[in-house]
């Protein structure tokens, strides 16, 4: 390896930097993205109660809009591959094509059912294949709104002993904006 001038260089200011900087006294912070995913379904109270387990100081929800304006948490707006949708004669001729910033998407969609009628689907592994422990804890769960999963942090705190944090996510918020249903302020007021 050929060191140049200007590597030696990088290496005369950072060297001594590094070797001033005071050793980390805390532990790094663990933010649970989509709960203990992989292990349960993803965005669950089961996966969030299993990753403040694991130790997370957060947990950090994706928040999608259904038609009643509610946020509730889905990694995205498009629900045939993280609940039983597909399973239920009553939604099948709301399976619908449309595009999502910019790429197009065919399934059952959030923002085209109410609060009540997502409550009556189950949560389940999108990708079964890769993850047949999180797989078999499949319909466990049904799609929490923001609110439950702020509640669940607040008791697991108490539970647990420590503060659990909440680090929301908004996902497709152009895309909600488009069809008149921003939602910056509603978690803004949440």
């Amino acid at each position: 390896m050929t060191l140049t001038r200007r590597t030696l260089a990088a290496l005369a200011v950072t060297i001594p930097a590094l070797m001033a900087a005071k050793p980390m006294t805390k532990r790094p912070i663990v933010i649970a993205h989509r709960g203990a995913s992989g292990l349960r379904p993803e965005h669950t109270p089961t996966a969030y109660r299993l990753a403040i387990d694991q130790g997370a100081d957060f947990i950090e929800p994706d928040l999608v809009l259904t038609q009643d304006g509610v946020m509730v948490v889905r990694h995205e707006n498009e629900i045939g591959g993280t609940t039983n949708v597909a399973a239920h004669p009553e939604f099948a001729a709301r399976k619908t094509r449309k595009i999502i910033d910019g790429e197009p998407m065919e399934g059952w969609f959030t923002e085209d059912f109410t609060l009540a009628e997502l409550k009556t689907l189950r949560a389940r592994e999108r990708l079964p294949q890769l993850r047949p422990e999180s797989a078999a804890h499949d319909g466990l769960d049904a799609i929490a709104t923001f609110d439950e999963v702020v509640a669940l942090a607040r008791s697991e705190s108490r539970r647990v002993g420590r503060t659990i944090g909440v680090y929301p996510e908004m996902k497709h918020p152009s895309y909600f904006a488009g069809i008149g249903m921003p939602f910056e302020a509603r978690l803004a007021h949440a």
